[in-house]
């Protein structure tokens, strides 16, 4: 019982790892898209924190399914922490990136989102057969 559960550690970092990255990679390539849009485009700057938030969202759930496609329990768990975590170095390197950041509404309900998203993504991916 002991040895499953030493052996499983491991396994759920590189799940946890490998939901974060998906999602960062996912992230980058929407925003990117997302910032061509605004720029060929009138598009009024109100709708980038509504888009911003559903694009990461989005991508936290895509990539904590993909994550926890092979694993067959605690979905929820490693779906949640992905998102929990992905947010948090978000917030982190943009603390150390702008000048005068700090928590706002905003940022809690990203906060939310992003560890709601990550946990229905486990859940789902856990699911797929």
């Amino acid at each position: 019982m002991i040895n499953k559960m030493v052996e499983s550690a491991p396994r759920a970092g590189m799940v946890i790892i490998k939901g974060i990255v998906i999602s960062f990679i996912l992230t980058l390539i929407s925003v990117f898209i997302f910032s061509i849009v605004l720029t060929y485009t009138n598009t009024p700057e109100s709708t980038i924190f509504p888009v911003i938030a559903f694009i990461t969202a989005i991508s936290i759930l895509i990539g904590s399914s993909v994550s926890t496609i092979k694993i067959n329990k605690r979905g929820i768990i490693n779906g949640g922490a992905i998102g929990l975590i992905y947010i948090l170095i978000l917030y982190l390197l943009s603390s150390i990136i702008t000048t005068g950041f700090m928590v706002n509404l905003n940022t809690i309900i990203l906060i939310a989102a992003a560890t709601l998203a990550g946990m229905v993504g486990g859940i789902v991916g856990v699911n797929i057969k």
